[in-house]
């Protein structure tokens, strides 16, 4: 490796290593004392390099991108207030446990607390919210060895670090004097030979946690036991095929039911029950648990929540690959760390042939119920045009191996109330590790650019699309295709569901908040193609349209809020009384 000044050499001997670590994406939000990291990773020729103006776009793209490939793209900027603009997306990522490698410039040490431009404390600039840390020396004329191959480790560790003990974003803060572009600088030390033939300079190896046989023979013994238990697969439930068999594995074994959220990637698999949102808010008489197996975080739910809060399970089995903490009202009495496949293939295993206590009734009560809600919810959105009714159309209408980016807030609820038809294998992603509504369109730019093959459509509200309509660049900037669907019922419709709404004029003012916009000229802008359908069957074929388009659509569907929470009653009236009859 050769290099023209100290700086090059530093950032290509990073730039090598990040490559032969497996990352295969940059991210850059373009600046000026980030020219070394960003002339050294437009040089690997396995690094797909995406450049994004906004420096919270690029973040929550590159979160995308990882949401949906697994592993970490590198996310650079410049110095300043540039990393600061990262730190929502850093949060989400850390919240949800998505890899990521974030890279700050920095101006040298002795110019902070100087007064000198554009320059800040980026030590720590992301607190608690990253795995991992570490200020990167000051790259030297003529670096010993040692701090080469340092430099290479360090590569190395940040990659595994986003992925080990837990996924989650790591921090890297590189200052830089200048010169910063690729000038010869006499004196220099301009080559590197520290790189191993073909192979990375450490390999950095993890293995699978497996699940002991003492914890799966107590765990056993308590499912064994059980009258009535439930198997909950809630947000970031592993969604690969290996999982979706071993929890059919457990299930078959064991006899509970099986209640997926619409994040849990298992959502629309045969013998799953997804009404329960609505059967269990209809009936306050529906028995409890004894039991619960929970896989992936807290569920989207809240009646879901209260139900199992009202019940009180005696025994609370949480499955976590990584010990991560997902179930915050603490009723976990046994929490496994453990690969969530191979334990619940282990737990099938420990169950043959045992006699077990469960009651009979219980699982068919679930599908019963189940059924009830999935036929009301059928009939009840092909008649009322309503917001919930929008997903109720929409999902059915993907294609087979396509994914789904759901919007915070209440698009995402009326995803796991309504929708409750579609592809076996749809994959749905949102940003629910902090459930901000920030930053959506980039997030689902960046699932698009991690499969260009894919179809990829993202569902969101009117505000969360306002927050991020610089995103729409990121749709050009990256040449990816979405088809975008706006619910705009004019503000904050989630908040007509809370007790403040009963509170006049401050409600209106402080809190919905109607901004009396429509987004035409927003696509225009960004050139990207519009309809704006009025009525169920206008919108299935503006989206069906747009599904078979080579380019960008967005959609907008105006609905009313205060419309949507009356057909929202409505349809739990209906639901409660057909259980009734």
């Amino acid at each position: 490796m050769k290099a023209p000044n100290r700086n090059l050499l530093w950032a290509r001997v990073f730039a090598e290593e990040l490559a032969l670590a497996g990352v295969r994406e940059a991210v850059i939000a373009p600046g000026s004392r980030s020219t070394p990291l960003v002339f050294a990773l437009d040089e690997q020729p396995e690094i797909t390099v995406y450049s994004l103006l906004d420096e919270r776009s690029a973040a929550y793209f590159a979160l995308g991108l990882a949401s949906a490939n697994g592993r970490p793209a590198a996310l650079v900027c410049t110095s300043g207030t540039a990393g600061a603009n990262f730190y929502p997306a850093v949060v989400e990522a850390n919240s949800a446990g998505v890899p990521m490698v974030v890279l700050t410039a920095d101006r040298s040490p002795e110019l902070r607390e100087s007064g000198a431009n554009q320059t800040i404390d980026q030590i720590r600039l992301f607190g608690a919210h990253v795995n991992w840390f570490v200020e990167v020396a000051l790259p030297e004329a003529d670096p010993p060895d040692i701090a080469l191959r340092g430099l290479r480790t360090l590569a190395q560790r940040a990659v595994s670090a986003a992925h080990f003990p837990q996924h989650g974003p790591v921090h890297l803060n590189f200052p830089f004097r200048k010169p910063l572009e690729p000038t010869e600088l006499p004196g220099d030390r301009q080559t590197d030979a520290s790189r191993r033939v073909n192979a990375p300079f450490v390999r950095m190896l993890q293995g699978r946690r497996m699940p002991a046989e003492e914890q799966v023979a107590q765990a056993a013994a308590v499912l064994a036991q059980a009258q009535r238990g439930l198997i909950i697969c809630g947000p970031r439930t592993p969604d690969e095929p290996a999982m979706a068999d071993a929890v059919r594995a457990l299930q078959a074994a064991c006899g509970f039911p099986v209640l997926a959220d619409a994040l849990s990637g298992l959502r629309y698999r045969d013998g799953v029950i997804r009404g329960y949102d609505t059967f269990l808010r209809t009936d306050s008489a529906f028995p409890g648990p004894d039991v619960v197996i929970q896989l992936g975080a807290q569920a989207i739910s809240q009646s879901l929540e209260e139900y199992l809060n009202r019940a009180a399970p005696e025994h609370w089995i949480t499955i976590s690959s990584d010990g991560r903490w997902l179930e915050p009202n603490f009723w976990t009495s046994m929490h496994l760390t453990a690969d969530p496949a191979a334990s619940c293939h282990a737990l099938a295993g420990a169950l043959e042939g045992r006699a077990l206590s469960g009651d009979p009734s219980w699982g068919p009560r679930f599908a019963e119920a189940d059924a009830v809600v999935r036929r009301t919810a059928a009939a009840f959105t092909m008649t009322r045009w309503f917001d919930g009714a929008v997903l109720a159309a929409a999902v059915p209408m993907l294609s087979p191996g396509s994914a789904l980016v759901i919007g915070s807030s209440l698009p995402v609820r009326h995803l796991d109330q309504f929708a409750l038809d579609g592809p076996a294998d749809l994959k749905v992603y949102g940003n629910r590790g902090a459930s901000g509504i920030d930053g959506t369109i980039s997030t689902a730019a960046g699932v698009a650019a991690a499969d260009h093959t894919r179809p990829v459509t993202l569902i969101l509200g009117d505000v969360a699309f306002y927050h991020d309509m610089n995103g729409l660049l990121a749709l050009q900037r990256a040449g990816v295709r979405l088809v975008i669907v706006v619910v705009n019922n004019n503000g904050g419709g989630i908040f007509e569901r809370l007790p403040v709404a009963r509170f006049e004029p401050i409600f209106t003012e402080l809190f919905l908040t109607p901004h009396g916009l429509q987004f035409e000229n927003a696509a225009a802008l960004y050139g990207t193609a519009y309809e704006r359908p009025v009525g169920r069957a206008a919108f299935e074929e503006a989206f069906a349209r747009a599904q078979r388009s080579a380019g960008s659509t967005i959609i907008e569907v105006s609905t009313d809020s205060k419309e949507a929470l009356a057909a929202r009653s409505a349809f739990l009236r209906a639901v409660s009384q057909t259980d009734k009859g």
